[in-house]
């Protein structure tokens, strides 16, 4: 058994952020890398900057940290406020929106797996989340 899968530390000021593009990037913190069956992490979102629409091969819970966004479900739109909380399906389409044109939003995201997968509604495209991550 490796000395991290007993447990982990995480201090999302120490880890380098993934850019995600599009005006997106990533802290990624629990993984398969420290012997989890789940994923999670922060992602930092511009102002005016929207994730597109997607969707996962699990569930998926975001709460949002700061700032104000919006976050569409399966076509209907919900107003965030920090501390507020999705749970999103399987297979649920689903994306998050900075509102602030200024100021950026954060979100803290769990997926259910830790083989998680992102298909992108629009081209079809899947990739391993941890992939967008540099795999960590």
């Amino acid at each position: 058994m490796s000395e991290m899968s007993k447990g982990a530390m995480f201090r999302p000021a120490d880890i380098k952020p993934a850019e995600r593009g599009g005006g997106a990037r990533t802290i990624p913190m629990v993984s398969k890398r420290c012997g989890a069956g789940l994923m999670n992490g922060i992602t930092i979102i511009e102002g005016g900057a929207a994730i597109p629409l997607h969707t996962h091969n699990c569930e998926e819970a975001v709460m949002l940290l700061e700032g104000s966004a919006v976050a569409e479900i399966d076509g209907v739109e919900h107003h965030l406020q920090p501390g507020d909380t999705t749970w999103i399906a399987a297979e649920v389409p689903h994306r998050f929106r900075n509102l602030s044109v200024s100021e950026p939003m954060r979100i803290f995201w769990t997926y259910a797996s830790a083989d998680a997968t992102r298909t992108l509604v629009a081209t079809g495209d899947t990739r391993r989340v941890d992939a967008e991550h540099g795999a960590r």
